[in-house]
């Protein structure tokens, strides 16, 4: 293989293991949180909007792995 053909490989492993760690740390936590709302039914506000808050910070790091990966990609 040439070496734009590994970089392109890598562009799409490293894609996709970003993508993959993003959706298993979201569905973390939302099994968390919706055991803490169940738990507590009076604290569901609190514990939603905590959420909310990390879920995107969780989606931001995967995009960004993503948009490394597309320049990586680009770059080779």
């Amino acid at each position: 293989m040439t070496d734009l053909a590994l970089a392109y490989l890598a562009a799409g492993l490293g894609a996709g293991i970003g993508a993959i760690g993003g959706a298993f740390g979201v569905s973390k936590l939302a099994s968390a949180a919706m055991e803490g709302m169940a738990r507590q039914p009076e604290a569901a506000n609190d514990i939603r909007g905590a959420m909310i808050i990390t879920a995107a910070m969780i989606e931001g790091v995967a995009l960004l792995a993503l948009v490394i990966c597309f320049l990586l990609a680009v770059k080779a």
